[in-house]
């Protein structure tokens, strides 16, 4: 339940810096993605190292799982979403076809995370 209330809060947050930075100041799409994680990610260590999963692990080899973790996950996620919705969807516009992209990458990385954190950052 931890996991899912810092979720919460770090997609708000998240979502809304990454449809600004594609929607508002034209970024690209892998830009504004990455954006939404870069910023979550600083949030997401500390509480989810320390309220959620109560690694009391010290130095840098839990920063560096995390930090490998939020990487595969975000490749993984958003590489499967982009083609996946442009090929169901090649009869729209890009925008909209990115946009859709955005929606399913990041319900993809909240799966792709979970595990990977449960499994691998904070075991």
């Amino acid at each position: 339940m931890k996991f899912v209330v810092i979720g919460i809060v770090n997609t708000i947050v998240g979502t809304a810096i990454m449809f600004i930075f594609y929607n508002v100041c034209h970024l690209s799409y892998w830009i504004s993605s990455a954006s939404n994680y870069f910023f979550g990610s600083i949030c997401s260590y500390i509480l989810n190292k320390h309220f959620t999963f109560k690694n009391k692990e010290r130095g840098w080899k839990p920063l560096l799982r995390f930090t490998l973790n939020i990487i595969t996950c975000y490749l993984l996620a958003y590489g499967i979403a982009k083609p996946v919705i442009q090929w169901m969807l090649s009869g729209y516009s890009i925008t909209i076809q990115e946009n859709i992209s955005l929606a399913l990458g990041m319900c993809l990385f909240v799966i792709f995370n979970y595990l990977g954190q449960r499994f691998y950052t904070f075991k």
